[in-house]
């Protein structure tokens, strides 16, 4: 992301953190033999930093190591909007919020800081309520670190994709918002009616 002054670079990043935290299932894309391997996992932004587990069985597993490239999508809420939700005249559109980070990721060899880890993200997923606690002695934890890998991508590009009818009129922005989270609630609950 190149922004001329650096106070709207910061904002820029401290909304795509929040996108990271709110919205934390990440598309993890490494690329093998010129074909791309992809795994959704979710992420935790720590310190500058993501940190992820992945299955020592996937195939990706391998490329989450030893500095190699990888490409991360974070996906916000999406949906169409159509012109009878402005007040004044308008054209159909698209609104998203999409973040895309590319980095270098390194394997986290210890099995004390993935057990750590595997706590934290449990208590990060489970915020506000905390309904569920990990503990440390769950003996199933520990009899599964064994088939976990734990790595840590440094983010070395940003970019945010925020398409939330910015150019409209303040009137027409706050009826997108609107829309933006009835069609999220009501396509979530008319997609969930057809499949389960």
């Amino acid at each position: 992301m190149n922004y001329p002054p650096k106070k709207h670079q910061d904002d820029d990043i401290n909304h795509i953190i929040e996108v990271i935290k709110s919205y934390p299932l990440a598309t993890v894309i490494s690329v093998k033999d010129d074909e791309p391997l992809i795994t959704h996992l979710p992420l935790v932004y720590e310190n500058g930093k993501l940190i992820g587990h992945i299955d020592i069985y996937n195939p990706q597993a391998k490329l989450l190591k030893d500095n190699n490239k990888v490409t991360i999508i974070f996906a916000g809420p999406e949906c169409y909007i159509s012109p009878s939700v402005y007040s004044t005249t308008q054209l159909p559109t698209w609104n998203y919020i999409k973040v895309h980070l590319k980095g270098t990721v390194k394997a986290i060899e210890s099995k004390a800081a993935l057990k750590e880890s595997l706590i934290t993200m449990t208590e990060f997923l489970e915020a506000p309520e905390h309904k569920y606690v990990l503990e440390p002695e769950n003996p199933r934890l520990d009899a599964n670190l064994k088939y976990i890998e734990m790595f840590e991508i440094t983010i070395t590009d940003w970019e945010g994709k925020f398409k939330l009818s910015q150019d409209k009129k303040p009137k027409d922005i706050n009826l997108a918002r609107k829309e933006l989270i009835r069609a999220n609630q009501e396509s979530i609950k008319q997609f969930l009616d057809k499949v389960i």
